[in-house]
């Protein structure tokens, strides 16, 4: 079946929640008891009737499962995590947590930011900062991916001397590559005492992209497209990139050494690994060459270009100097602080359907494996919730609303040319198992926060 973009749903996700989780939800209900289950991601929403005539149960379903699904996005929108940990004292300190900046101390304010998140979240940095007097000189880059930036966003970043540029994801291109060498040069220019503020989100690593030594942007692009055709997950796929790339791995805070470093990180790895999300760049490495080494031999031979091959080789020779470990000056000033997760939209869609007088239960927010998979499981659940408190079910108060968080994948063939993402795999899979079943008043929704399902333009019915 043919998936056709329904542009307004994609606009908006793109204009108000460019950002982190991936979600999937499934709502069953038994008569007219509901059964609803979150999973982390990108902002894609749909929905589909298996029966040409939906039930009234399924109409009132499907409008609780959009409520729900808002609630959810809306705690992890950039501005919203952003300005929830970023405050403002006595005029002239920035807060984080109980580390104060006093902004009038240093000789220049740096704003980068880089994730489908990015615009949003350097615009809710520079509210706080346009809070306060006497503010140092202000200057930025911000990578973004194309069409995720607003245009009231890049007029007010521009304004203040933020420079705005759409790349490519999750494939790097060209634009990527000379995005992040404005950023490098930026953080590296000596010009007094410096505030490095860094904004990272989902898509980070993509679109904050600089290749080592003698890579290409080729290189990089052939080595993205082999692993996210692997099926692999994120933690995996970003020991490799980290090698890969002049910023990643803690190299960005040691490009701004000796300044101040404040990185604010929206989360889209499972556990919240602050050395995984966008690969880590204001983090200490905890990976080696030898980790990535022994990945890459998972997979089909000369997957990787020759050149990325023996890059990894060299570097577990020990010819090549790995990422800055922990014991590094600069990580003793550099603070790094996550803003917002999968659990935060968890928890929000649980309180949302208690509101509208559900029950929720919560049964994680780390669940992997492959979107045909956890379809199966999701509608084996519903199928059991359906069979009633009379069983010996973990379902023992009706109507319920089961809530799960966590990270599909999808493992392509490499002749592949179909368009999608996981969100449209896990529902298109789980609404053919439930028509197979016969089991009427059940809805799905297959949601992430992120503003798009997949590398394609592909999110509707």
């Amino acid at each position: 079946m043919r998936l056709t973009s329904r542009r307004p749903w994609l606009r908006f996700a793109r204009r108000s929640y460019p950002c982190i989780l991936q979600a999937t939800l499934v709502a069953s209900f038994h008569p007219t008891q509901p059964f609803l289950l979150a999973k982390p991601f990108r902002q894609f929403f749909s929905t589909r009737h298996l029966h040409s005539a939906p039930t009234a149960t399924e109409i009132q379903m499907t409008h609780d499962i959009k409520t729900i699904i808002h609630a959810a996005i809306d705690a992890v929108s950039p501005v919203t995590a952003v300005q929830n940990h970023l405050t403002t004292t006595d005029g002239n300190t920035l807060r984080v947590g109980m580390r104060d900046y006093p902004v009038q101390e240093y000789d220049q304010i740096l704003l980068v930011a880089f994730g489908k998140a990015s615009s949003a979240m350097a615009t809710a940095v520079l509210d706080r900062l346009e809070e306060m007097e006497g503010l140092p000189p202000l200057s930025g880059v911000v990578i973004v991916k194309d069409g995720h930036a607003t245009v009231p966003e890049q007029e007010r970043l521009s304004a203040r001397n933020v420079r705005v540029r759409e790349a490519s994801h999750p494939v790097p291109d060209q634009r990527s590559v000379d995005a992040s060498n404005e950023i490098l040069q930026l953080v590296q220019q000596p010009n007094g005492l410096t505030l490095l503020i860094t904004c990272i989100s989902g898509g980070g690593s993509a679109l904050f992209c600089a290749p080592s030594q003698d890579l290409t942007l080729d290189d990089l692009q052939a080595t993205n497209t082999a692993l996210l055709q692997s099926g692999w997950n994120i933690h995996d796929m970003n020991v490799v990139r980290k090698r890969l790339d002049q910023g990643k791995g803690g190299r960005l805070a040691a490009a701004a050494y000796p300044g101040d470093v404040l990185s604010l990180i929206l989360s889209d790895v499972l556990g919240d690994p602050l050395d995984l999300i966008a690969s880590g760049p204001t983090v200490c490495d905890t990976s080696q060459w030898k980790d990535a080494w022994k990945l890459v031999q998972t997979l089909p031979p000369r997957s990787l270009p020759p050149r990325v091959e023996r890059l990894l080789q060299q570097g577990v020779d020990g010819l090549i100097e790995d990422s800055p470990s922990e014991d590094h000056p600069v990580f003793q000033q550099c603070e790094n602080v996550l803003v917002g997760n999968n659990a935060l939209a968890v928890d929000a869609a649980a309180k949302q359907a208690e509101t509208l007088g559900y029950h929720p239960i919560v049964l994680g927010t780390r669940f992997e494996g492959e979107a045909t998979e956890v379809a199966r499981f999701l509608v084996s659940m519903a199928q059991h919730a359906k069979e009633g408190p009379n069983t010996y079910s973990f379902v023992t108060d009706f109507p319920v609303a089961l809530i799960l968080g966590g990270e599909t994948t999808v493992s392509l063939p490499p002749q592949c040319t179909g368009k999608g993402g996981r969100n449209q795999e896990l529902a298109l899979q789980a609404a053919v198992l439930l028509q197979q079943l016969s089991l009427r008043n059940v809805v799905l929704a297959s949601v992430g926060t992120d503003g798009t399902d997949g590398p394609t333009d592909a999110a509707g019915r």
